[in-house]
């Protein structure tokens, strides 16, 4: 049996020998992938785009990712989103939980920290403690601005990605020195303009060309070769075979730019920070409590269920029940996802009246 060896005949380190292949790759080699090996990345959302790009990168050997995700899995989104399976669904599990398992499995070597939380103001600083890089997996601008505020703010690189349909965008941003996201899009697009997968489809493998992007980029930021970046804004579609690399940089050399010129962080302090989100196209809105809460979630299911129109299931990561056509799911920190309207108040109402005040 031979021992195999890098490709200049050392011995190669049996704790790398599972990257053996990525490095030959010159731009990485031994040193980049034992720099990657002690980096730490944050990726916000792990949905389509968050789910391609966190086994990428466990895959490659990042040190440590941290997954910050808010919601629990649907059958539809076994279509595009990679770490997912029917008995993740038949578990309830949430999103963030279910990918840890699969990549701990994936990966041992890699410190996977799975947090099944809502990203906001309050608690993104806290998320991102100590990242080398964060990662964008989300699927709204409110909090793509969010990350972009903090990034710029704690001068910690971040990369954009997007998808709708068969078309895709990626952007690598290193704060002050390349343009950041609201250099490109001052504010965000109304929602009547912003469609989303819900509202006009998606295809996997524009996901996965797009993430995959974003992976690359990664990787060259976590190993000390931010020279290599692309410092354009790729836009690409894989229906017709397109891609474009377009000129940004001037966005930022001669734009008066609120966040990273005039400092600026509405979305990072609050002020543009809000309280429910309606989930465009599922016909349901998150509710986030008052303050932080410990949910007793055995004592919530039994209340529910002389009202509950199926039964009551729970577990440590979440509770769900069908109450009166809507479904509510509940999570740890008090957190719920009302299914059923788009109207925040109406969630709002029922989120008093069957979970607490």
């Amino acid at each position: 049996m031979s021992t195999e060896t890098n490709h200049n005949a050392r011995p190669l380190d049996p704790a790398l020998a599972r990257y053996s292949r990525q490095m030959l790759y010159d731009n990485i080699g031994e040193a980049g992938q034992i720099r990657l090996g002690k980096a730490r990345a944050v990726l916000f959302g792990c949905g389509a785009l968050g789910t391609v790009l966190a086994n990428t990168l466990v895959r490659a050997g990042v040190g440590h990712l941290r997954i910050c995700d808010r919601d629990f899995i649907e059958r539809d989104n076994l279509q595009r989103q990679v770490l997912f399976d029917e008995h993740d669904i038949e578990a309830n599990l949430p999103k963030a939980q279910a990918a840890a398992d699969k990549l701990a499995r994936i990966n041992s070597d890699v410190t996977i920290e799975p947090m099944v939380i809502d990203v906001n103001h309050t608690n993104i600083e806290r998320l991102a403690e100590g990242a080398d890089l964060l990662l964008d997996g989300t699927d709204n601008f409110e909090t793509r601005f969010l990350i972009n505020d903090l990034a710029v703010r704690s001068r910690t690189p971040w990369i954009y990605g997007a998808v709708i349909g068969s078309t895709g965008l990626c952007m690598s941003i290193i704060p002050h020195d390349t343009p950041c996201l609201r250099c490109v899009f001052e504010e965000a697009p109304p929602p009547e303009m912003n469609p989303t997968c819900d509202t006009a489809g998606v295809l996997a493998s524009a996901v996965n060309v797009v993430a995959s992007l974003q992976a690359v980029e990664a990787i060259k930021l976590l190993i000390g070769r931010a020279d290599q970046i692309n410092r354009h804004l790729v836009h690409l579609d894989v229906w017709t075979g397109r891609l474009m690399n377009m000129r940004v940089q001037s966005a930022y050399t001669d734009g008066n730019c609120p966040c990273c010129k005039r400092g600026e962080f509405p979305y990072l302090d609050g002020t543009l920070a809000s309280s429910t989100t309606t989930l465009c196209g599922r016909d349901a809105v998150q509710v986030l409590p008052a303050g932080e809460l410990h949910v007793d979630f055995a004592a919530i299911a039994e209340k529910l269920r002389p009202v509950a129109e199926t039964p009551v299931c729970h577990n440590r990561f979440m509770l769900k029940a069908v109450v009166n056509t809507f479904e509510l799911t509940l999570f740890a920190d008090g957190r719920a996802i009302i299914k059923g309207t788009a109207d925040p108040n109406k969630a709002r109402s029922l989120y008093a009246k069957y979970l607490g005040a």
